[in-house]
């Protein structure tokens, strides 16, 4: 349920801008219904249309992701069916959402494509925290509004979190954006 406030919220500023909105609804593993929303782009004419590119990849990251929310972690587990630790939950859903291929650690992902400052984060950014006493040794899928969805730990699930709370506060590290790299894998 808090996975659908989530991104009713994180639509609803688009609602602002845009009177029409087309949605999709889907399932995550708990069986929740979760809708994802197209958000349009007002030319100078006044006229509305959807996007595409980079905007309908995060669309997908972000439904892949949080359609995985509940999935228990594991330490190096790359499937829904095994659990993911949280370079394999990235990379899982990059997989699918843009067919690229990520490396295997949080730090070799840090790597990747351009960095990205902290206000400047849209859905579909990677955040990076240090969770183990090194930089960049978690990683997450930024989802809008400061919250991420990550797998967190041993004994947790993928989940949605605040990256204002203190503990992530803390921890932050940085962020990427891979849109040139997604555009140049589905090509």
């Amino acid at each position: 349920m808090k996975s659908l406030i989530l991104l009713i919220s994180i639509i609803c500023n688009a609602c602002l801008v845009a009177p029409c909105i087309a949605a999709e609804e889907t399932e995550n593993v708990a069986g929740e219904t979760i809708t994802i929303f197209d958000e349009p782009v007002i030319d100078n004419t006044g006229n509305a249309s959807y996007t595409s590119g980079w905007q309908d990849k995060t669309q997908e990251i972000i439904m892949n992701a949080m359609s995985l929310t509940g999935i228990k972690y594991k330490y190096g587990g790359t499937s829904p069916e095994t659990g993911f630790d949280c370079s394999g939950f990235v990379r899982y859903v990059f997989s699918q959402a843009t067919n690229l291929a990520l490396p295997p650690t949080a730090r070799a992902i840090s790597q990747l494509g351009k960095t990205v400052n902290k206000d400047e984060l849209q859905p579909g950014d990677l955040v990076f925290f240090n969770t183990l006493k090194t930089a960049f040794s978690h990683v997450g899928i930024y989802v809008g509004d400061n919250k991420f969805v990550h797998a967190p730990r041993s004994g947790a699930a993928v989940r949605v979190e605040s990256m204002q709370t203190g503990y992530w506060a803390k921890r932050f590290n940085g962020a990427q954006r891979l849109d040139k790299l997604t555009e140049n894998a589905s090509n």
